[in-house]
């Protein structure tokens, strides 16, 4: 189509003139193209410029395309977190590749995915873990926990906590099935303070309640050995046994005032040991005045077999004396039930010192005697404060 070179005006082949400008046209037909003018538009522009409105078109349709791919990446990725955090780690799993299929390259998406890998990993062991201390193989199980906690390494976050958590838990409910077969079998004292140290490490409560039982037998073993000591005149072994139970149960009040007991028969022994003498002999005289007097009456005595299958003899007595008294002993024979004496014993009173109508208690745990006897007091001996 031939145009106007002046204005850009469409003219025939046969013109020599343009019908709107006037102006002479070219022989030559090759040069009746359309030129730039102040008064036309040149046709020649629609194609560039149709292209570049599709182009700019198409570049806002892949900006709105790409932004709503990142926001599905996003939420998906979101819903991801949620399920993991509430330890469906599968699940998460998955939903985490299908949050990078909106957006590949998404590196918490992927990294997160194998986490979840690693997290069904850990439950595993968990659950595997789990298996073998129904089993009694509490090593084994502990070395999986161990597995399934140094896999954590180097990661945080909420779901690491949450693994964490659950991986503490179990190991403390392996320790303390371990612990309680321990105790089981009998162990001796020794392996008792050992098995202590082992229940104390441990943060829960059926740890505590190991603690206070293994406490208590080693209480009743240092003061029923310490007791023996004392009983003859033997102070510095007496004071070892006591102070070696107090390192395990510090805040024993028992072991303390037996110590308390110990420390002032020692002192009086070294100082005063022939007066001590006349005293003892004085004592059977005003033992048997006081009897008679009622200055001290027997409460309650009673025997029973503790969890371990040992003889425990406890009792409460009461001063009714007008002076206080102290390092009070209670003779008792072990009588069975055909009333046969099994055998006597004497143990010390705590606290101490008891004044006028105070009351204290003792407590023996016979340890080579397994069956039920009857405790019978023959007498109780004190010491008074005062002449």
């Amino acid at each position: 189509m031939a145009h106007c070179p002046n204005c850009g005006t469409e003219v025939k082949n046969e013109e020599l003139y343009c019908v709107k400008c006037g102006e002479k046209l070219p022989e030559d037909l090759n040069r009746r193209v359309a030129a730039p003018s102040s008064t036309g538009f040149n046709k020649w522009w629609v194609i560039p410029i149709t292209t570049f409105v599709v182009s700019i078109l198409l570049i806002i349709g892949y900006y709105f395309l790409l932004e709503n791919q990142i926001t599905k990446a996003r939420q998906t990725y979101a819903k991801g977190v949620e399920l993991a955090e509430d330890g469906q780690f599968s699940e998460a799993r998955d939903t985490f590749l299908d949050a990078l299929k909106y957006k590949d390259k998404f590196p918490a998406a992927s990294q997160n995915a194998q986490f979840m890998e690693i997290a069904e990993e850990i439950r595993r062991l968990l659950n595997s873990s789990d298996q073998l201390k129904k089993d009694g193989e509490y090593q084994e199980a502990l070395n999986l926990i161990t597995d399934a906690e140094g896999k954590l390494n180097n990661y945080k976050g909420t779901v690491v906590n949450q693994l964490l958590d659950q991986i503490v838990q179990q190991r403390n409910d392996i320790k303390v099935a371990q612990l309680t077969y321990k105790l089981e079998q009998k162990p001796s004292v020794q392996d008792l303070k050992s098995l202590l140290w082992q229940a104390e490490a441990i943060q829960s409560e059926e740890a505590n309640e190991i603690v206070q039982s293994i406490r208590k037998r080693i209480i009743d073993y240092s003061y029923s050995n310490a007791n023996e000591k004392l009983k003859m005149n033997q102070f510095s072994d007496a004071l070892a046994f006591v102070e070696d139970g107090l390192k395990y149960a510090p805040d024993s009040s028992k072991l303390k005032s037996l110590k308390t007991t110990i420390e002032k028969e020692k002192v009086a022994f070294e100082t005063e040991q022939q007066q001590r003498i006349q005293q003892a002999l004085n004592a059977a005289e005003k033992e048997r005045e006081r009897n008679k007097n009622d200055a001290v009456e027997i409460v309650s005595v009673q025997t029973k077999l503790d969890d371990y299958g040992d003889l425990v003899v406890k009792g409460e007595i009461k001063s009714v004396a007008t002076v206080p008294i102290y390092s009070v002993t209670v003779i008792y024979h072990l009588i069975d039930k055909d009333g046969h004496t099994q055998l006597t014993n004497e143990v010390y009173v705590y606290p101490d010192t008891l004044f006028p109508d105070e009351t204290g208690n003792f407590e023996f745990t016979h340890y080579d005697i397994d069956e039920e006897l009857k405790a019978d007091v023959e007498k109780v001996t004190w010491f008074l404060d005062s002449p």
